[in-house]
């Protein structure tokens, strides 16, 4: 199987439409349409760690879901000269490796393959909660109900489950929780509509807000004047990455269908921060 080869089967699988180039930023980063595939990783951010990795495993593409390139949209024109630019791309040029984000075909398609992930990382799909259709913010993110709970025992849960050494909280660490919005990544930043992240969780009742990425006198604040004026609401902030590479650690199994006997392996990139306690 070649690089174009899988791409191709991988966005016809999602379901997602097909956007055009100039839409996404599902763009081959590096490497060769039409190398053959020997190995393949999935992974949050492809790192220099993570590289370093799949040379080691034999792998030579890497499908990430955020930047190579440190911009949203990897562009590298403002990199020509850039020494780690330069000694990254080598990296991957000297191992011959292909690096695709797999990101907004991820996020569109007939189910969010991050949420997919999620869910089956913490067996949270039974308590999933449709929500109303005339609600404005039915689209966005995915509540939960699930048995209830306080805030230091759920955020003890993701803290265990997630490896991590640190974990923010806003609101009351006793307070019962039972609602749980989970807004992975930057959908707690809102997407482009910087107050959705709080109309959410008004509209559906939210207890407590699971969230990626966070700005201080956004959703954070409205969760502590909240919480401040005795109202039963709670943010957990897990980061950008523990929030979505469940989604990349499950793709594998996903992709079994498509790649057959090639060796698929997650490699976890890791949270960015050293914690100084």
């Amino acid at each position: 199987m070649t690089v174009k080869e899988l791409i191709e089967a991988i966005i016809t699988k999602s379901g997602s439409k097909r956007f055009s180039y100039e839409e996404t930023c599902d763009h081959l980063m590096i490497g060769d349409v039409n190398m053959e595939i020997t190995g393949i990783v999935t992974t949050f951010m492809a790192t220099v760690d993570v590289i370093n990795e799949a040379v080691r495993l034999g792998a030579n593409m890497i499908i990430t879901h955020e930047p190579t390139w440190f911009t949203g949209v990897d562009k590298e024109d403002w990199l020509r000269d850039d020494p780690v630019y330069l000694e990254k791309k080598k990296l991957l040029e000297d191992n011959k490796i292909a690096v695709w984000r797999f990101h907004d075909h991820m996020h569109a398609g007939t189910e969010d393959g991050i949420y997919r992930g999620f869910d089956e990382e913490f067996g949270w799909k039974k308590y999933r909660e449709e929500p109303s259709a005339d609600v404005k913010t039915s689209w966005f993110g995915a509540t939960y109900v699930i048995p209830e709970t306080t805030l230091s025992e759920l955020a003890g849960f993701f803290k265990d489950k997630l490896d991590m050494n640190v974990i923010q909280l806003v609101g009351n660490p006793d307070m019962k929780v039972k609602r749980v919005g989970v807004l992975v990544g930057g959908g707690s930043l809102g997407l482009g509509t910087e107050n959705l992240p709080m109309i959410y969780m008004k509209e559906q009742n939210i207890d407590v807000c699971v969230c990626g990425d966070i700005t201080e006198w956004t959703l954070s604040a409205y969760v502590r004047d909240a919480s401040q004026l005795g109202m039963n609401k709670a943010m957990i902030v897990l980061g950008h990455e523990r929030s979505e590479e469940c989604g990349m650690k499950h793709l594998p199994d996903w992709l079994k269908s498509i790649t057959g006997e090639i060796k698929v392996t997650f490699v976890d990139a890791k949270e960015p921060f050293t914690y100084l306690v």
